[in-house]
């Protein structure tokens, strides 16, 4: 199987991981069917469970194999991670500034970016498609990287699209349910909830490309993607599932995650 995939286009296997992922989202999105409201402590832990999966992925597959990469450059290895780290956490400081959206749990006062006469809900649902962003652009790059045709690269691809799809099933539950507690229909309720992940095998193509063509960003591109990731775990997932209590429960989803993503990166990766 591995070597049929080694076969493959990497960018079609990031076309195909990045569908993956939206597919979570979207069967975690259609719980709405079955339950109108959504706990807000399993809400919570949801969210808690989500930042520790992309974590742990930010380290495991992204940042510790730029750094393996850049082993030739000796005591500055750390540079091209480094650099791309940064960048990563820039660019969505700078996407944050011109999108108009509102995190989950926080109050309509609060929402951020331009000034927006936007309803509510989809200022939520941008948020979320904010943070799916580098979760496409993850995946792209880790399948990109598949061009040097190291089979353990592959696999670690594979490793990352299964971690960030398991957390998008009950984050899609956590989008559309809040979505319907605000007055929306199901039907609409589960597209808002889907199309937020749209964006992932948009940026998995585009992620891939760029590492397709331009093989020795490589590093930096993967280190890009763990800092954009880091930037929406501490600054929206983080925050957003420690509100209204429960917050030793949340915790203990994001250890929980990042267990989860750190067996399957170490284990099978």
């Amino acid at each position: 199987m591995l070597n049929y995939l080694s076969s493959l286009n990497p960018v079609l296997l990031a076309l195909f991981a990045g569908i993956f992922t939206w597919a979570c989202t979207a069967a975690g999105a259609s719980l709405v069917f079955f339950f109108k409201n959504l706990n807000k402590k399993w809400g919570n832990v949801m969210l808690g469970f989500a930042a520790g999966v992309m974590l742990a992925a930010s380290f495991w597959s992204l940042l510790a194999p730029a750094i393996e990469m850049s082993k030739d450059l000796g005591r500055l290895s750390f540079m091209p991670a480094l650099i791309g780290f940064l960048l990563g956490g820039i660019f969505l400081r700078v996407i944050d500034r011109i999108i108009p959206h509102l995190h989950f749990g926080f109050p309509e006062q609060e929402k951020e970016g331009p000034k927006t006469s936007l309803r509510k809900s989809i200022l939520l649902v941008l948020s979320i498609t904010i943070h799916n962003i580098p979760e496409g652009a993850a995946v792209g790059v880790a399948f990109g990287a598949v061009i040097t045709g190291d089979t353990e690269t592959l696999i670690t691809a594979i490793v990352l699209a299964l971690g960030i799809g398991i957390q998008n099933f009950p984050e899609g539950a956590a989008v559309s349910i809040p979505l319907r507690g605000e007055g929306l229909s199901r039907g609409k309720s589960f597209w808002y909830g889907q199309l937020s992940a749209v964006v992932e095998p948009i940026f998995a193509v585009l992620g891939a490309v760029l590492v397709v063509f331009a093989t020795p960003v490589l590093p930096y591109a993967l280190a890009f993607a763990a800092g954009a990731m880091i930037f929406v775990i501490v600054e929206e997932l983080i925050p957003e599932s420690q509100v209204e209590g429960s917050t030793d429960l949340a915790t203990a989803a994001t250890m929980a995650g990042f267990a989860v993503m750190m067996v399957l990166d170490v284990a099978l990766g």
